[in-house]
């Protein structure tokens, strides 16, 4: 039903996306829906109230806006109209007169839009151009040691460089899945970004792979050594 693979005679094998397929904002919703707020909870925690932040567009930095909203007095940009509309939805208190203490100035860069719902282009470039970030927020299409982040979309491409070009710092928000996965157009090589922040399901080995090319992985939904939750350990 998730379109993750194919069944043949015998069996069933991976679906190979081409890498220039943009699934719509609806379809990528219902995917990795327990990764993506782990990913969220995780990656709320590293904005720091009154800073400057940016979110580029994408169904993880979606859920990270809902799990942002409790961060006072943020300047928040984006090129995502569902990210933003979190925002907008949130700002007004009851009885709808004037904005909610605390609640973030939103920017958003207009452009035009893609099947994600990320607005890109010559206008969206511009915007990001004339700003500058704290920490960059980033959602991926694909994420490789080879080829970097990715998207099968050149326009957002060239927006998402613009957004790297302006921050501080970069932390990518993505769950395990994108490990691997390839767009047509590479816009940040792993060197480039802060933190990772992923889901519990990405594997020792990549872990280890994605360590030797950033300072920075947060595995979301980890049990840490020694917390009360983990099972005792056994002697012998």
């Amino acid at each position: 039903r998730q379109g993750v693979i194919e069944k043949v005679h015998g069996g069933a094998v991976p679906v190979v996306e081409a890498s220039t397929h943009e699934p719509g904002f609806e379809a990528k919703s219902a995917l990795e829906l327990s990764a993506k707020e782990d990913i969220a909870r995780a990656a709320a925690a590293l904005a720091v109230p009154g800073s400057a932040i940016a979110l580029s567009g994408g169904t993880t930095t979606f859920a990270l806006a809902r799990h942002l909203l409790d961060v006072p007095d943020l300047t928040v940009v984006t090129n995502s109209v569902r990210v933003a509309d979190v925002f907008h939805d949130a700002q007004r208190p009851a009885g709808g007169r004037g904005a909610r203490p605390g609640a973030a100035t939103v920017v958003l860069t207009g452009g035009v839009r893609t099947p994600s719902d990320s607005l890109v282009g010559p206008v969206a470039d511009r915007a990001v151009d004339s700003l500058h970030f704290d920490v960059l927020f980033l959602g991926v299409h694909g994420i490789s040691a080879e080829a970097g982040l990715s998207t099968p979309n050149l326009a957002e491409a060239e927006t998402n460089r613009r957004f790297v070009r302006a921050a501080r710092r970069i932390v990518v928000v993505a769950d395990h899945t994108k490990w691997g996965t390839v767009g047509l157009s590479s816009f940040a090589s792993l060197e480039e970004v802060d933190t990772f922040v992923t889901d519990a399901g990405l594997a020792p080995r990549t872990r280890a792979e994605i360590e030797e090319h950033l300072p920075g992985l947060l595995v979301a939904g980890d049990v840490p050594t020694g917390s009360a939750d983990a099972p005792p350990a056994t002697e012998g």
